[in-house]
């Protein structure tokens, strides 16, 4: 087993480090027999935070990712790995641009009539466009009326009321209020404090919220484009193709299946990048002739899910 971590302020944005960590992990699997390795790349995710998903800062971020995951495909046949080595490559969120105006009416918790945070025993806040809170005793239906209706972008439920797609209702840690908004609001507590740009962690079915998958190695099939799929599912699939049985969770094997070949089960080594791409790969023009272009043209995958 090997690990690294990150050292306090690294330098997510170092692309010569990136290639230096894609080398590493590619002697890894020829020289220590590994089966399996994550890698995670926290771009163009900050940039995309800081200046917006649509900034120019942002695309020039998504260049320089493009130009790593050609230098991924590079670096794998150079090891000799090509034949035994799958990569996949995606994302575990997508990203869209906030709203901000001096004319925005932002949504701020304290300065909503009837509430009152001396009604709150505990509050998670101004983490994005969700919040938690926990009433005190005798105080639920007090602090759900006074934040219900209370912003037309602001969405309020009791916890066994949440939309069944979004998973979120059943566990005890859950408090018994959650709150999220709409896509391009983020939620405040006593005042505003978030100053990002770009932002995540909306309804799910927001299109702007929907990862990418990409996959290639000997385990899929060649050039095929298939319909959407939820991300859980990308674990079963990594556990059929390595040959070990998959702890309990909420994915299906069933959905990702018709991407390998018939002969694909536990017979390779899986590479996993996650990579925080997103809507930009789907709407720059610029990339035509970029790297990423390489992996496209040996696409095995492909999902929004």
């Amino acid at each position: 087993m090997m690990r690294e971590v990150e050292p306090i302020r690294y330098n997510y944005k170092n692309e010569t480090a990136w290639y230096e960590n894609t080398d590493k992990v590619m002697d890894w699997f020829r020289d220590q027999d590994l089966d399996f390795v994550s890698m995670y790349f926290g771009e163009p995710d900050g940039t995309g935070h800081r200046y917006g998903p649509d900034s120019p800062e942002r695309r020039e971020m998504v260049k320089q990712v493009d130009r790593t995951v050609g230098y991924i495909r590079n670096s794998t046949e150079n090891h000799g790995l090509t034949k035994q080595l799958n990569i996949i490559i995606t994302a575990d969120h997508g990203m869209t641009s906030i709203y901000r105006s001096a004319q925005l009416e932002e949504i701020t918790l304290s300065k909503i009539p009837g509430f009152n945070f001396q009604d709150v025993s505990f509050h998670l806040l101004d983490y994005g466009p969700s919040g938690m809170l926990l009433p005190k005793p005798g105080k639920l239906e007090t602090v759900y009326n006074a934040l219900k209706g209370a912003h037309p972008h602001l969405h309020v439920y009791k916890k066994e009321e949440m939309p069944e797609h979004l998973h979120f209702s059943n566990n005890d840690r859950i408090p018994p209020i959650i709150l999220w908004t709409d896509p391009g609001y983020v939620l405040n507590g006593y005042f505003p404090v978030q100053f990002n740009k770009g932002e995540h962690g909306f309804d799910n079915k927001e299109m702007d919220m929907k990862p990418f998958f990409r996959a290639v190695g000997p385990a899929f099939h060649k050039n095929l484009e298939v319909g959407p799929f939820e991300t859980v599912n990308i674990y079963p699939l990594m556990c059929h193709i390595l040959g070990i049985q998959p702890e309990l969770n909420d994915g299906h094997l069933s959905a990702t299946q018709h991407m390998l070949v018939t002969s694909a089960d536990g017979e390779f080594s899986c590479l996993c990048f996650i990579i925080q791409l997103y809507r930009l790969l789907f709407t720059s023009g610029g990339l035509q002739y970029s790297n990423y272009t390489v992996l496209v043209t040996f696409l095995m995958g492909f999902k929004l899910v």
